[in-house]
């Protein structure tokens, strides 16, 4: 459990590199290592304990600006690239675990690390009382289509993000990852109510259909809600039925390939900076 980084109580020896000390561990079974492992797999387990792992600087950078330190931070045996180094360097008072290289390995989202980890607590965000521009996913299933979504969200203003009860965890390693930073600036209402939070929004709801008005003859500035569904099946018959207009995007090409070519990632973007641009 890792309620308090100071409570960590292992057996560890201490490896010395650059005048800076680690705690080396190098068994599976080691109460450390086996949280972690569980943070990096589980939705569940990141909930109950309110924590996340964070691979790679520049989100550990990001989440540092915003929050501080991290918890704990976590490297591989071996060479650091640069700027993992610089950053051990910079964040030298933070607890920092060492592990062999396959261990490390199963904790990492991707094969290609950066050889820097950060164990965080998940932020909170609260949402505005009134959101002016907001997004709402129902079941977006791929981690790295949310982080890419949320990514988009944030850069184009997005006030708000709800999340239906089927979405993928938005603070997964490999969501975090694609979200760049997205998530700690970016409030995020997870297993959200869509049809009462559809029907409570002051403004115009849009869901993205195959079949509907074109975006591009919508007047997005008064309080917009757009609605984007799973990467298959689009969005439910509830939601359709609930929103206030069912919009379109026109392509040159409407055969069923052109069609699945534009995933959710891709018309989320379009929607939001259409928004986006009308207001600037």
């Amino acid at each position: 459990m890792f309620h308090n980084k100071h409570r960590l109580e292992c057996r560890l020896t201490y490896v010395y590199i650059e005048s800076m000390a680690f705690k080396h561990i190098t068994s599976r079974d080691n109460p450390v290592f086996k949280q972690l492992k569980k943070l990096a797999e589980t939705a569940r387990e990141r909930h109950r304990e309110a924590l996340t792992l964070l691979d790679g600087v520049h989100l550990i950078e990001a989440y540092h600006q915003v929050f501080g330190e991290p918890h704990m931070l976590v490297i591989p045996e071996g060479k650091s690239s640069l700027e993992a180094t610089q950053l051990l360097q910079h964040l030298q008072d933070v607890s920092t675990i060492m592990f062999p290289t396959l261990m490390f390995a199963e904790l990492t989202p991707v094969a290609s690390s950066t050889g820097i980890l950060a164990l965080v607590k998940i932020p909170q965000i609260p949402p505005p009382e009134e959101a002016d521009f907001a997004l709402m996913l129902e079941d977006i299933q791929d981690p790295g289509n949310m982080g890419s979504m949320l990514r988009t969200a944030a850069a184009a203003g997005v006030q708000v993000v709800y999340l239906s009860k089927g979405c993928t965890d938005a603070w997964s390693p490999k969501a975090l990852r694609g979200g760049q930073g997205a998530q700690f600036v970016l409030p995020i209402v997870e297993q959200a109510d869509l049809l009462p939070t559809l029907s409570n929004f002051n403004g115009n709801s849009y869901a993205m259909t195959m079949q509907g008005q074109s975006l591009y003859t919508q007047n997005f500035l008064s309080p917009s809600l757009f609605v984007i569904g799973n990467e298959g099946a689009g969005l439910s018959s509830s939601v359709v039925n609930a929103v206030d207009h069912s919009i379109t995007i026109p392509m040159a090409n409407t055969s069923t390939l052109a069609v699945e070519s534009l995933n959710a990632a891709a018309a989320t973007a379009i929607c939001l900076f259409e928004c986006q641009r009308q207001r600037s």
